[in-house]
């Protein structure tokens, strides 16, 4: 079950990556978001986070593991060979699920 909820928040990470960049592009004229974290999570939740891991779960809890976990992979020496969105998925699936 856990590798599914891993699996879903990861597809669910790549879609938000998708609608940050737009984001990005269109609303801060390409300017880089330092808040991406609060976006993302904010974009998880309403996007179906709390069906994947079976309960909501408030926006400063998904921000804060989104922030930590993304630091983790950023300082991980030699890098993961998981993607961002799979390390990330992960973290939020062993985190976060019921």
């Amino acid at each position: 079950m856990k590798t599914d909820t891993s699996e879903a928040i990861t597809a669910l990470l790549l879609e938000a990556e998708q609608a940050h960049g737009v984001y990005e592009t269109i609303e801060l004229g390409g300017v880089y978001d330092k808040d991406w974290p609060r976006w993302y999570g904010e974009y998880v939740i309403e996007h179906g986070l709390a069906d994947i891991v079976g309960h909501v779960t408030p926006l400063d809890r998904v921000t804060m593991v989104l922030e930590t976990a993304y630091a983790e992979f950023d300082r991980a020496d030699p890098k993961p060979a998981a993607s961002w969105a799979e390390h990330i998925g992960r973290r939020m699936s062993a985190e976060l699920a019921s």
